[in-house]
């Protein structure tokens, strides 16, 4: 099942993309795609409906994110190998975690903001997972059984903000329009091996990440459970799981976004990103 939230910003309306490739209006079954009904019992309810019934949504309208006003959103550091020796890092011996304001969730193709006085400011396509009940000190054997789905995510990361100024890499990741999450948010169902999923990244169309998921170091499983054991996760939580190399800090010399330019993301089964940065 393929969930997406289609309308002008503050205005989205809850849609499944059907067999048929047409984007259905769900609203009168979900109100949203918020912590209230991203469930395992709204999946249920929606696979038993009669969905052809439904109204259909423009697919020329503009794609908001895939989840709204989540309760948490969860970010991994350094969670390629490859990834950690770009930037000079040690590969970490356990997840690295930080957080993401959940202000910073922006559509998938909507613009990206860089700000006066931002210098670095990076690209990274990311696998996100998005939660489907309450998680609380679970195994890794259990993490499927609280996994609702996954989407895709680019964790834009002004690197000057993350790595050179004080505190934490929360200010680095969290400005406005910082967290582009979906189109679609793709119940796991759909996929039939999150641990082997192609992924890629584009600046003005030139490749600049090309990876798979089956090189993170910590897989989702052990992720979730990891994560279950410092803090619980509820409905709607979106976890981002690390990049795989090629980001602009780690390129010789270093290269950064600026207005005008362009990026193309996508992650295999889970859709495409196309975003424009623009002058704030």
């Amino acid at each position: 099942m393929r969930l997406l939230r289609i309308g002008q910003k503050g205005r989205e309306k809850p849609g499944l993309l059907d067999k048929d490739g047409k984007i259905r209006d769900i609203s009168s079954h979900v109100k949203d795609l918020n912590p209230d009904y991203l469930n395992f019992e709204t999946i249920s309810k929606l696979q038993n409906a009669d969905l052809s019934t439904l109204p259909e949504l423009s697919p020329n309208d503009r794609i908001g994110s895939c989840i709204t006003k989540p309760g948490k959103f969860v970010a991994i550091g350094l969670n390629y190998s490859d990834h950690a020796a770009e930037t000079g890092a040690e590969v970490p011996s356990e997840p690295i975690t930080f957080m993401k304001a959940t202000s910073s969730i922006n559509g998938p193709n909507d613009d990206i903001e860089i700000v006066s006085g931002s210098k670095k400011l990076d690209w990274e396509v990311e696998l996100g997972i998005v939660i489907g009940k309450e998680t609380k000190h679970i195994s890794e054997s259990q993490a499927q059984d609280h996994i609702l789905g996954y989407c895709l995510v680019n964790d834009i990361s002004e690197r000057e903000w993350q790595i050179e100024k004080m505190g934490q890499w929360v200010k680095g990741k969290s400005h406005d329009t910082y967290g582009p999450i979906g189109p679609y948010l793709v119940t796991k169902d759909e996929i039939t091996d999150v641990n082997n999923l192609k992924m890629s990244l584009d600046v003005n169309g030139t490749r600049m990440q090309t990876g798979n998921t089956s090189t993170m170091i910590f897989n989702v499983d052990i992720i979730v459970s990891y994560l279950s054991k410092f803090m619980s996760l509820q409905a709607g939580d979106i976890i981002t799981t690390g990049t795989p190399p090629g980001v602009g800090m780690g390129m010789k010399p270093q290269q950064f976004l600026k207005a005008g330019d362009t990026m193309k993301l996508s992650i295999e089964n889970l859709g495409e990103q196309n975003s424009k940065v623009v002058a704030l």
